[in-house]
């Protein structure tokens, strides 16, 4: 007990050097941990893009192709899916509800999702958060788009703003835009911080009206007949979706239903399980959180670096203290035990203080992050990952005060008395 009061009196005689090193300690401590949080929320947040959907079903392909044009919109389907198989698999008793997804169109560089209304009850994302509205309402007129929030901020549409969509999925589609076929913004939705903040959405019945005319690959204009009045009044029944979203009325049915979709007869078609491709992805593009967990590192290290080099230092201003603490009885055992209380006790404050700031960091900004980025910080009890990392930091700042430590143990008392010129 005399040799950590010893220590405490040593660290009070210190401030301000040692407010320096418990700041610097706590810095290194915050983005140690700040860094493990994001990677954790980053990972999250990435996976559960999309939630509550058991099954992803589109063309026969790789597994993270069909992920990537399903759900992210990147790249294109190899081919499409007929409506019927889409009725088939509707009609399997397992099989809660579908929604179809048609792609291939764009308006200004944001992809043009054709879908159901169902879409806007039905798509999940991170904690199970259903789409909302920020403004207006979802699509109820052949020619009514829903836009994402990216979408609406950065081309700075209104409710009411007419769009037109352009065929392909290029930035500029010139020659190729549906000019007679305007669109007008029914919908806003709230950000989400996934690809849905970047689509513009529309019914699935838009999807073919805005095709008639392209059945060759190419426009031919039939003037009246491609008129918005007269397009309402055709059957504008789908063909064929791009892939699928299918919920299902129990999980235990969720492998029964995917071997059935994967060796259907009448079309090559493929069901993925949404979790465990985003794992698979992750695991491929996640090398960027290694990096910054290094770097991260390097920063604490420096921080525990700076300490041993602050008590080094200090060590030639202390050699009388340690000589008459050496006079009075103290051992050298005991005086190794100071210097390594002294390490011990600035680590474990820049570690308290580290994780204190970072929770009350996250606890002011979390909101703000979470509208913004999409990424969701989970506010709770230090998990053991965190638990492990504080650990390390506190052993790490122990073992560095060892140096110093077996520093003053080498000095002798002699040498404390004497007088240096």
């Amino acid at each position: 007990m005399i040799i950590i009061r010893l220590a405490w009196q040593s660290i009070f005689n210190r401030k301000f050097t040692t407010i320096l090193t418990i700041l610097s300690i706590a810095v290194s401590t915050m983005m140690l941990l700040g860094v493990e949080k994001i990677r954790l929320a980053a990972r999250t947040s990435f996976i559960n893009t999309i939630s509550g959907t058991d099954l992803v079903v589109g063309s026969r392909t790789g597994d993270v192709q069909l992920l990537l044009y399903s759900v992210f919109h990147i790249g294109d389907a190899t081919a499409n899916v007929t409506w019927k198989t889409l009725e088939d698999i509707k009609k399997r008793k397992e099989v809660k509800w579908i929604v179809p997804i048609a792609l291939g169109d764009s308006h200004r560089g944001y992809r043009v999702v054709g879908t159901s209304s169902e879409y806007f009850n039905r798509f999940r994302y991170r904690r199970n958060i259903p789409l909302r509205f920020s403004e207006g309402r979802k699509f109820s007129d052949l020619f009514d788009a829903v836009i994402g929030a990216d979408v609406a901020r950065k081309l700075n549409y209104k409710i009411g703003n007419k769009i037109v969509l352009a065929h392909g999925t290029g930035p500029v589609s010139i020659g190729k835009d549906h000019g007679d076929t305007p669109f007008q913004v029914s919908g806003i939705l709230t950000p989400t911080g996934t690809p849905v903040d970047r689509a513009v959405h529309v019914s699935m019945e838009a999807i073919e009206a805005i095709h008639v005319g392209w059945e060759t690959g190419s426009y031919t204009n039939q003037g009246e007949k491609n008129s918005p009045e007269n397009l309402r009044k055709m059957d504008l029944s789908p063909k064929e979706v791009t892939a699928m979203y299918v919920g299902l009325k129990t999980k235990m049915s969720t492998f029964s239903l995917q071997r059935w979709i994967n060796t259907y007869l009448q079309e090559p078609i493929t069901a993925i399980l949404p979790g465990v491709v985003f794992g698979q992805l992750w695991s491929m593009i996640g090398s960027v959180e290694k990096t910054l967990f290094i770097v991260s590192s390097v920063v604490v290290f420096t921080a525990i670096l700076g300490m041993i080099i602050s008590i080094l230092a200090s060590l030639n201003e202390r050699r009388r203290e340690m000589a008459i603490l050496r006079s009075i009885g103290a051992k050298p055992f005991q005086v190794f035990t100071l210097f390594a209380s002294e390490a011990t006790t600035i680590s474990f404050l820049g570690v308290l203080f580290g994780f204190i700031g970072l929770y009350g960091v996250l606890f002011l900004i979390q909101p703000f992050i979470e509208s913004f980025t999409g990424l969701y910080f989970e506010i709770s009890a230090p998990k053991w990952n965190e638990i492990i990392l504080m650990i390390t930091i506190l052993g790490a700042g122990f073992l560095a005060g060892i140096i110093p430590a077996l520093q003053a143990y080498r000095t002798s008392l002699s040498d404390g008395l004497m007088i240096r010129g």
